[in-house]
């Protein structure tokens, strides 16, 4: 069994892929593999990495079905979640660049701490920022309305206010989170045998918090319920493209994501005029598409 399983789910970023991979092969004392799925991309990416990487495994994906069933078919290629082929596994998206070292640093944190089931380093952008969305609340509908209203941005050191992206922490604070990124996020076999693979019903967006939730529902070997950990004491660089937040699509499916995890893990116990209250706001911002599926129509 290896000591760490990594998945790279690509569309259209041969360039900074090829990056990524030069950045894994600087990573050392690590038993480690890596298979990249190619959701359907038109750059080429999949064909250079047949020829630069021979040594990586690499799916052809005719279709880009979405983030979650795109690292699935990775996560399954492994054996996971039932016969996992490595001791931890790694979701790394393509635009990241890997430190020398970065992944020993986080097997030897898990490894230390066998009731952490989810681990995810210090993420910075090129400029030297945090990326924020590596350590979030959950996105209940109080956290929702304080990032919606922008009570987040106006108090970036409220406890109350700003939780959703925890700016009131410093950003070399280790902390217990509800969840990390799956830009880069580590788990522990026997949590994803407990909680499963990634719900494909969430295109882009939203699954990462939702497979901590479920994570955080299973227990250790020894009982204790598994924690979500922000390790800042590794860090990771992330491009983190723009264009693609600014899309349409992207933005759709952002507001879509929402509505998915507010359906699946608080509208059953929320009082009727709040919920009313809650999908409509989601209408209003995710337009008339939403708008059918959140209220049936």
């Amino acid at each position: 069994m290896h000591d760490l399983a990594i998945v790279i789910l690509n569309y259209n970023t041969r360039d900074l892929l090829d990056a990524c991979l030069m950045s894994l092969r600087e990573q050392r004392d690590l038993d480690f593999t890596i298979c990249v799925v190619d959701n359907a991309s038109s750059d080429g990416s999949a064909d250079m990495v047949a020829r630069k990487h021979p040594d990586v495994a690499l799916i052809r994906n005719p279709h880009n079905n979405g983030y979650a069933a795109g690292n699935n078919l990775g996560l399954r290629h492994y054996g996971y979640p039932d016969q996992p082929g490595a001791r931890y596994v790694m979701l790394l998206n393509p635009d990241t660049v890997v430190p020398a070292g970065a992944l020993c640093g986080l097997i030897d944190f898990a490894d230390a701490n066998p009731d952490v089931g989810v681990v995810g380093p210090k993420l910075l952008l090129m400029d030297g920022a945090l990326d924020l969305a590596c350590r979030r609340s959950f996105p209940t509908p109080e956290v929702s309305f304080y990032r919606l209203t922008g009570l987040s941005k106006l108090f970036p050191r409220s406890r109350r206010f700003a939780r959703y992206n925890l700016t009131y922490l410093g950003i070399d604070e280790q902390a217990d989170v509800d969840s990390v990124v799956g830009a880069c996020m580590m788990l522990r076999a026997d949590a994803v045998k407990q909680a499963g693979l990634l719900d494909e019903q969430f295109f882009m967006y939203g699954e990462d918090l939702d497979w901590c939730l479920r994570v955080k529902h299973c227990r250790s070997t020894d009982g204790r319920p598994y924690r979500v950990v922000y390790y800042p004491r590794v860090t990771v660089h992330h491009v983190k493209r723009a264009a693609s937040r600014r899309s349409p699509k992207a933005q759709f499916e952002f507001d879509r994501a929402m509505w998915l995890f507010y359906r699946k893990h608080y509208q059953r116990n929320t009082f009727f005029l709040l919920d009313w209250m809650i999908r409509l706001g989601l209408a209003l911002r995710g337009g008339s598409k939403l708008a059918r599926e959140v209220f049936g129509l």
